[in-house]
């Protein structure tokens, strides 16, 4: 918690050109933004979920197969339910000013 997850999500966004506001979809579970390109941009927050039967019953394969861009905020709370060729960050809070980011890539092929 308060590490930055939506934050980097936020920085991501708008690399992509997203001129949405972008905000954790915590109780939403799903919010989908446009980018530059006009594609589908879907950011997700797990944390509040039951289970992952909950995740199953939103379509959330529907959303990673579909092909856009999918930031899972909580990737922990349906973690075999995570495509098997997927980025991961892992971050970490040092203090109230400085992050560790920890990238690494899952799977065999392009993403």
């Amino acid at each position: 918690m308060g590490a930055g997850k939506t934050t980097l999500i936020r920085a991501l966004c708008k690399e992509l050109g997203v001129e949405e506001t972008v905000s954790s979809p915590t109780f939403s579970i799903v919010n989908e933004y446009r980018d530059k390109n006009d594609n589908s941009v879907y950011h997700f927050d797990f944390y509040r979920i039951e289970d992952e039967q909950e995740a199953l019953d939103m379509g959330v394969f529907d959303y990673f197969d579909s092909g856009d861009l999918c930031l899972v905020e909580w990737p922990s709370c349906i973690q075999s339910l995570i495509p098997d060729k997927h980025l991961s960050i892992q971050l970490t809070a040092i203090d109230s000013s400085m992050r560790q980011l920890e990238i690494s890539y899952h799977g065999k092929g392009n993403l």
